[in-house]
């Protein structure tokens, strides 16, 4: 029987961290088969006894040999289930975290976003409250004709704002008697005009009258259809209560 036999046979068997523990044992699994091998002539074997004892330790070894092996193999996986589990846990870590930096990315884009389309949203609402005033008052500028009812109705507008009394029909009455209505009309034979002042435009106004009640916001042009009624209206409240009073030379 060769020597070293039953080394070779279980060496096959084990892995490679078996190996060391084996190595360990080497010696002493030699000398049990040492001893268990019997001498080529039988005679000189006395007894079985001694035989049977090399046997018994030489199963004790191989015994002990693979307890060995086994408490080597099962700490070698316990470790590397360890190694595992720990891997496993750092990746998740990792994953988890890039998950949260992605996460956080993510919120802090929709926040910029949402902040920028309620700047966008605050911005173009100024606009338009400041466009609507503009359009408002667009709107509301009213036009009137270029002939005698479009001066008398701005007239009256004027009047109106500035607290003048009067209306239309007075307006229209007394301007038919002192100009019929023809805005460059000018008297040059009564004694404003001897005096030098002559009366001018629609509601006969002397200069010196014209400027004292001239109405702020229309023309200083005497012959300027609404300034005429205006500066005219506003000299009549003042000393007839309104143009509606006149009805004649005044």
């Amino acid at each position: 029987m060769p020597k070293n036999v039953l080394t070779r046979a279980h060496s096959r068997a084990l892995t490679k961290q078996g190996k060391a523990a084996i190595a360990g044992v080497a010696a002493l699994g030699a000398a049990a088969l040492a001893i268990s091998a019997a001498p080529g002539h039988a005679e000189t074997v006395t007894t079985g006894a001694p035989a049977a004892a090399a046997q018994v330790a030489s199963s004790t070894a191989l015994k002990n040999v693979q307890g060995t092996v086994t408490d080597q193999l099962a700490t070698d996986t316990v470790k590397l289930d360890g190694f595992a589990a720990q891997k496993k846990a750092a990746d998740a870590a990792v994953a988890k975290k890039a998950a949260d930096e992605a996460a956080a990315k993510k919120a802090a884009a929709d926040a910029a976003a949402q902040k920028a389309a309620q700047e966008r949203a605050a911005n173009d609402a100024a606009s338009r409250s400041a466009q609507r005033p503009q359009m408002e008052m667009v709107a509301a500028k009213k036009t009137y004709a270029n002939n005698l009812d479009g001066w008398i109705r701005e007239a009256l507008d004027i009047m109106k704002a500035k607290g003048i009394p009067g209306s239309y029909s007075g307006l229209h009455r007394n301007i038919m008697r002192e100009s019929s209505g023809n805005p460059m009309a000018i008297n040059n034979w009564d004694i404003n005009a001897a005096n030098g002042i002559p009366s001018k435009g629609l509601l006969q106004v002397i200069q010196p009258t014209f400027n004292a009640y001239h109405v702020s916001g229309t023309s200083w042009n005497i012959y300027d259809p609404v300034a005429n009624i205006t500066a005219a209206a506003n000299y009549a409240a003042h000393r007839y209560g309104s143009m509606d009073n006149v009805n004649s030379a005044y």
